[in-house]
């Protein structure tokens, strides 16, 4: 009997293929998310609302998350998360989201993805391994412009507002049914180790270099840690 292996070797070649350029990846992954979240700020009547962003523990910035489908759609994205610390904007740890619609769609799409986390229960979901938007947290979709005074009472006690940027148009957008879960690849990968996400976001531990620029970005567009 002859047992052909070649399917199973091609299978393994392109696991590994990934993983010999996740370093690469994930440092342009970074310089997307820096870029993405300053070419939004830097339209203030279509951003988000400074005061906002000022007053938010956290940041979760997904750049090109993909959605496909042909009747059922699914969105799946990767990006990072940063908090607020006494000495501004933590290094990030890496976070992943998924989620899923159904209805009529055909074809594919990529969405820029914006959270701002707005209170302490919100800061400990990203802690937890997963969570999901509108289930085990609150999410409302954040408004756009120069100040923040036309929040709902849903955005004004929402744990998390968010907003997506998609062919040019940005907007805020509640994803509910959305799950976010920690990246610990993306993390072992950017500071070489393994790490503790809390001591992270506390800031207890260096930026790496190639997080540089984003921590930047936060820090002009929200004058914290300036």
């Amino acid at each position: 009997m002859r047992i052909c292996v070649y399917p199973t070797l091609a299978l393994a070649l392109l696991s590994v293929a990934p993983m010999l350029h996740a370093g690469e990846a994930d440092n342009r992954r970074l310089a997307d998310a820096a870029s993405m979240f300053k070419e939004i700020m830097d339209t203030p009547d279509r951003s988000i609302p400074r005061d906002l962003l000022k007053s938010a523990e956290c940041a979760v910035l997904v750049p090109g998350m993909k959605k496909a489908g042909f009747i059922l759609g699914a969105k799946y994205g990767r990006g990072f998360a940063t908090c607020r610390t006494n000495k501004g904007w933590s290094a990030p740890v890496a976070m992943r989201i998924e989620g899923g619609s159904v209805g009529f769609q055909i074809g594919a799409s990529e969405t820029d993805i914006i959270l701002l986390i707005m209170n302490k229960r919100g800061m400990d979901r990203l802690l937890s391994s997963k969570f999901t938007l509108g289930a085990e947290a609150s999410v409302a979709a954040g408004p756009v412009g120069r100040d923040s005074q036309a929040q709902t009472d849903a955005t004004m006690h929402a744990e998390i507002l968010s907003w997506s940027r998609s062919r040019g148009v940005f907007a805020g957008i509640a994803l509910q049914g959305a799950t976010l879960r920690a990246d610990s690849d993306t993390d072992r990968d950017l500071y070489g180790k393994d790490i503790d996400r809390a001591d992270v976001l506390n800031g207890k531990v260096d930026t790496p270099p190639a997080a540089a620029s984003l921590v930047s970005v936060l820090t002009r567009y929200s004058g914290v840690g300036n």
